[in-house]
């Protein structure tokens, strides 16, 4: 489970943040999550929870804008989504030629601090 790692070097990050800017609390975190990251919501909600404690973060909100896996099929010239980093083939032709717009980075977009 690398839930816990992309928690523990977010809360890190985020309290290192908070701290430069005095803050007293941070209330609520805005993480990105790439379509090939491999993150489960419910895990990352259950890990962020649980690094949060007995931190600047405890009791913090998390918000996860889940991306796609955005394709263009160069043998169908149709736009697909994919659904896993795993199987990377047009659903409308079969064909393995995409040019694949998709990440696997978990990125923090934004914070709230109080």
């Amino acid at each position: 489970m690398h839930e816990i790692t992309l928690c523990q070097q977010t809360i890190e990050t985020v309290e290192q943040f908070a701290r430069a800017n005095g803050a007293r609390a941070i209330t609520d975190v805005w993480l990105r999550v790439g379509a090939f990251s491999c993150v489960e919501p419910a895990a990352m909600d259950f890990c962020f929870e649980l690094v949060c404690r007995e931190t600047l973060a405890d009791g913090c909100k998390l918000h996860l804008e889940l991306q796609t896996a955005h394709c263009f099929c160069n043998h169908c010239q149709k736009e697909v989504e994919l659904l896993s980093s795993m199987v990377k083939v047009c659903p409308h032709c079969g064909s393995h030629d995409l040019n694949i717009d998709a990440d696997n980075d978990v990125t923090i977009e934004r914070i709230e601090i109080i």
